[in-house]
């Protein structure tokens, strides 16, 4: 790994121990190891300094939603009435345990979050009551996922 102009590069080892996790992050330290031609202590100290450079932010247990009732996915855009309410308004979102993600964005709306909900009458419930209740927001502009056909992350 190389630094350069805060910007890392990568070589091939590095490449090779980042796909092996990103395909499954639990998958065991000496089986990337065997599989690459080096040792497990090597592994670990790329990997040391992978998180240190910051390319490795984590790892997480991905669950599936569907499972726990929650079918309907859908982006909103939001329409603020002022942008200097924008950082009040995403303290209020953060409060909304079925807000997923929440974008700063150029073009009509102030701010495009990602949600889950149970059914459409969830989605019509939080939008009604917490969404648009939010002060400043003037309106909201929503899109339902019927299917998200790609999920991914950055190839390396």
């Amino acid at each position: 790994m190389k630094v350069h102009n805060q910007k890392i590069e990568i070589d091939g080892i590095d490449k090779e121990i980042l796909r092996d996790l990103m395909e499954d992050a639990r998958k065991p330290i000496l089986e990337i190891a065997r599989k690459i031609g080096i040792s497990g202590a090597a592994i670990h100290q790329r990997l040391r300094k992978l998180e240190t450079a910051g390319l490795i932010v984590g790892s997480r247990v991905i669950i599936d939603p569907k499972i726990l009732g929650y079918s309907t996915v859908a982006f909103i855009g939001i329409y603020l009435d002022k942008a200097m309410r924008n950082p009040e308004a995403v303290k209020q979102l953060k409060e909304i345990p079925e807000v997923l993600e929440c974008h700063y964005t150029t073009g009509n709306w102030s701010v495009l979050i990602k949600i889950i909900c149970k059914d459409n009458e969830h989605l019509m419930n939080l939008l009604n009551h917490k969404i648009q209740t939010i002060e400043g927001v003037s309106r909201t502009e929503t899109f339902i996922s019927l299917n998200q056909q790609i999920e991914r992350q950055i190839k390396i």
